[in-house]
């Protein structure tokens, strides 16, 4: 099987790398040479809840890598807008309400997508959608997604289905026009809802991620993230209270889970280039069982 370079448009770190935290330039550059190396081509470096400050100090950062490093597709802004019912493993210390004035704060050029919860929006969706941004529903509990590009890691942190009534989870699966993150990484969602998921899902509306966390594919098994302890027990990354945080798999060992599930389809691949139109770049030959023979750029 032959498939594009990857992209990865949801991933806070990898390889000891936090992009909360990077200490400059080097730090997401070697991330970004890392993840090359395992076929993926471009990536969003996604920003947890944190203060303002911080964040537009990772923001301008990581632009600063992107003059250097074409992979670094644009940032991902998870969190600050979203439901404190849905929380996960962010802090609600950093939350701020849904406005303009709000998102100013942060605003910068390089944010292509932002992570928020439409139920509590005070004007910000449309301010997004007038500067291109696409907006993805997460960590939230509304089932009015009218307004949404996507949806953020479906079946995670937020609403589920519901048999009367809306839910985010419910509309994510019956919207067609929704295209819509997984983590397929065998963890974060069983897999009875993956085969609901790709059954109910249009096949070009499905986004592969990962939601990696800086300990992934590293020897790291404790990080402060979110500014909570993150704990790896060599399965699964969790805060002390058991909260799962993110993934600790990237999308090279999704594929192969998916191919072995007799769940992948290589349309899966090109979905995040229609989404951010973009040409395919590259190319990944597979074997059949989902290893990565050759990787050409």
């Amino acid at each position: 099987m032959e498939t594009p370079l990857m992209i990865d448009q949801h991933l806070h770190g990898a390889f000891g790398i936090d992009f909360n935290k990077a200490a400059g330039v080097d730090d997401i550059l070697f991330a970004a040479k890392n993840l090359k190396k395992i076929g993926i081509g471009g990536f969003f470096p996604t920003l947890v809840t944190d203060s303002v400050e911080n964040i537009r100090q990772q923001i301008s950062i990581i632009k600063c890598a992107a003059e250097i490093c074409p992979a670094i597709l644009g940032i991902h802004l998870e969190g600050i807008f979203i439901n404190p019912l849905k929380k996960g493993i962010h802090n609600p210390e950093h939350f701020m309400e849904l406005t303009v004035d709000n998102y100013r704060k942060i605003e910068d050029d390089f944010i292509k997508i932002v992570t928020l919860a439409p139920e509590l929006d005070k004007g910000l969706i449309d301010y997004l959608k007038e500067k291109k941004i696409k907006i993805q529903a997460g960590h939230c509990t509304g089932g009015d997604l009218s307004k949404a590009d996507g949806v953020t890691h479906i079946f995670n942190a937020m609403s589920e289905i519901i048999h009367r009534g809306k839910s985010t989870a419910l509309t994510a699966l019956i919207d067609d026009n929704l295209y819509t993150e997984i983590i397929a990484d065998g963890i974060h969602v069983s897999d009875d809802a993956l085969k609901l998921f790709f059954k109910s899902k249009p096949s070009d509306k499905i986004l592969l991620i990962s939601d990696a966390l800086p300990i992934t594919y590293s020897n790291v098994k404790k990080i402060i993230f979110a500014d909570s302890e993150i704990f790896y027990d060599g399965e699964k990354a969790t805060s002390a209270d058991g909260t799962i945080a993110g993934s600790t798999t990237l999308l090279d060992k999704i594929v192969k889970i998916l191919i072995q599930k007799n769940l992948f389809n290589p349309e899966f691949i090109i979905n995040p280039y229609t989404y951010h139109n973009m040409e395919p770049k590259g190319r990944i030959l597979w074997d059949e069982n989902g290893n990565i023979l050759d990787i050409t750029s």
